[in-house]
Order: C-alpha cells, then sequence, then structure tokens
C-alpha cells in the first residue's frame, strides 16, 4: 500500500438555515399571528483519530470536505433539520496545522480523539420570535450564519519508541526483520526502503516497544538529496534513535564520516533530535573483515561519550544486548516520567 503522510486539504462547515417568515391562517382563528420556524444549524467538521487508517492515502485524492446545510424554517413554528456533522477519520499521530500560518491546531495522538476544525453556522430565528405588544405582525426573520472555512495541512508522524537512522544500505531493514516480525523489503541497492516501516519488539524483560525504519537519510538531505529528510518527522515522537553504521569490509566510506553526516542533516532538520539518546551501532559485523572500521567507530564513540554496540544481524551476534539496552533506557525514561507525573 502506497505510504502518505503529508497532505493538505480545504474543509468548510455548513450553513444555518435561514429562519421562516409565515403567518398562521386557519379557519376560525383571525389574526393567527407569525408562526415562522427557525432554522437548522449547518454540519460541523470534525477530525477524529482512529488506529484503523496507518496512512493519510485517502485525503490525497479527496482533499474537499463540506458539511451539509441546515434546512430552512418553516411554517407552524416547524424548525429546520440540523445539517449532519461531517466527521473526517485521520490515523492515530496526525498533526493539525493551519495552512496559511503554519500554526499547530491539534496533535492527535491517542485513539478516539475529536476536533472541531470548522463549527457549523447558526440558524436563523423564524419571524414568531420577534413579535411584541407594539409590533404583531414582524416580516422578517433572521438568515442563517455562514459555515466557516479553512485549508488545512496534516502531518502523520507514526508512533514509534525507536527509530532506526543511517545511510541507505546501513542495514536498518535487516535489523528490523531479524528483531521484530516486520517484513521490509531488502536489497543489496540504495533507497531499498522507500517509506518508513514499522515493528513491534517483543521482550520478556520489559514491555513490547516499536521500532521505525526511517529510510532515505543521506548526505545534504536537507536541500532534497535522495528522498530528502521528509520522513524525518517520524523520528520526534521516538524515545531513542538507533544510529546504523556500516563497518564491513565492502564499504569503502570512512564510518565516523558516515555517522557524521547523518547527525549533521538531523541537526539541520531539527537539533532537539539531537538531544535524544542515541545508540551507535556497527552493522554487517560478520563481514567486518581485519576490524579496521570496527576499531575507528568503536575508538571515536569512546572518545566522544557514545554508546557504542556492533552486531550481525543475519547470524544474530549482538542483537540481544542491543535489545536488552533499549529495553533499559526505555524502563529508565518510563520511570522519569512516572516520577514527574
Amino acid at each position: 500500500m502506497q505510504f502518505a503522510d503529508y497532505v493538505k486539504i480545504f474543509v468548510r462547515s455548513g450553513d444555518g438555515g435561514r429562519g421562516c417568515v409565515s403567518f398562521r391562517r386557519e379557519k376560525y382563528v383571525p389574526r393567527g399571528g407569525p408562526d415562522g420556524g427557525d432554522g437548522g444549524k449547518g454540519g460541523t467538521v470534525v477530525l477524529q483519530s482512529t488506529k484503523v487508517l496507518n496512512t493519510l492515502l485517502d485525503h490525497t485524492y479527496h482533499k474537499e470536505y463540506r458539511a451539509k446545510r441546515g434546512q430552512h424554517g418553516m411554517g407552524k413554528k416547524m424548525h429546520g433539520k440540523n445539517g449532519d456533522d461531517l466527521i473526517i477519520k485521520v490515523p492515530v499521530g496526525t498533526v493539525v496545522k493551519d495552512a496559511e500560518t503554519k500554526s499547530l491546531l491539534a496533535d492527535m495522538d491517542e485513539e478516539g480523539m475529536q476536533f472541531i476544525v470548522a463549527k457549523g453556522g447558526r440558524g436563523g430565528l423564524g419571524n414568531s420570535h420577534f413579535a411584541t405588544p407594539t409590533r404583531q405582525a414582524p416580516r422578517f426573520a433572521q438568515p442563517g450564519e455562514e459555515g466557516e472555512e479553512q485549508w488545512l495541512i496534516l502531518e502523520l508522524k507514526l508512533l514509534a519508541d525507536v527509530g532506526l537512522i543511517g545511510l541507505p544500505n546501513a542495514g536498518k531493514s535487516t535489523f528490523l526483520s531479524v528483531i521484530s516480525s516486520a517484513r521490509p523489503k531488502i536489497a543489496d541497492y540504495p533507497f531499498t526502503t522507500l517509506a518508513p516501516v514499522l515493528g513491534v519488539v517483543k521482550r520478556p524483560d520489559f514491555r513490547s516497544f516499536v521500532v521505525a525504519d526511517i529510510p532515505g537519510l543521506i548526505e545534504n538531505a536537507h536541500k532534497g538529496a535522495g528522498l530528502g529528510f521528509q520522513f524525518l518527522r517520524h523520528t520526534e515522537r521516538t524515545a531513542i534513535l538507533i544510529h546504523l553504521v556500516d563497518i564491513s569490509e565492502l564499504s569503502s566510506d570512512d564510518p565516523i564520516g558516515n555517522f557524521e553526516k547523518i547527525n549533521r542533516e538531523i541537526g539541520l532538520y531539527n537539533e532537539e533530535l539531537l538531544k535524544k539518546p542515541q545508540i551507535v551501532v556497527g552493522t554487517k559485523l560478520d563481514i567486518a573483515g581485519d576490524g579496521v572500521r570496527l576499531r575507528k567507530l568503536e575508538k571515536y564513540c569512546a572518545m566522544n561519550g557514545r554508546e557504542f554496540f556492533s552486531v550481525a544481524a543475519v547470524t544474530g551476534s549482538g542483537v540481544q544486548d542491543i535489545l536488552h539496552r533499549i529495553s533499559a533506557i526505555l524502563g529508565s525514561l518510563q520511570e522519569k516520567e512516572t516520577g514527574n507525573s
């Protein structure tokens, strides 16, 4: 299924119905007086989060949403029918912004959340409301209020505990397939993964946690190189970043240079991401050759106070050590949140 995590939509609530100008005319009822009914309220546009959806794909094809207007009032003081509210379903994790000001309107980060984006117009009062002793036959009524309209930006930020970052072919997809039941596409060419992939890791020593494979990040991503850094928004909700670096003899790049390139791009996107706990993982240990690249990266991490692990995802070597450390960090962060609350 195609993945979509950014869309711009137009919403408009329904207009309120007009109040009615009417007079009671019945046999044997002289001077019946005004009996115009009120107009119905216009429909409201509401966003509602749901776990049933995991992409904004539906909204890339249907970008305009209009709620129904209220029915006009009628004689005999009959109230017009209210317009039906329009409920727009979005995935949990959707951020709602004003398209013009880019200001944040809502963060739909829980199942079943509702947010009104356009309130329906109020129905007008019929002429029966305006009768007074000195004005017994009012020949006017209120018009209905117009509905609200605006352009919105919907951004999906996946809800994951751990984000996998690194250059293409660093081994992120292979690592995710080993630690979870996720089955991302794996191949020996760059940009195999074209959209974020989620996997659930089940641990006996800790609660399950969700890992997101963030694709397509390369040097100059902030200038649009590769896939750009459009998918980095999905790391903003994560608690930990796992930075995978290829240390195999098949790679001719400097592992330290590769590590710094990615962190530079992350900082250009959002400096706050660099403040998250970040574990460095040297991948493809089974084909590390003489180990020069491994030792170089390990020494660099030790000198800069960064946690370092090495792993051969294909054979499973080192995988459990990393998962145990992730569990420990998540547990510590959870305890801090509980203590602060």
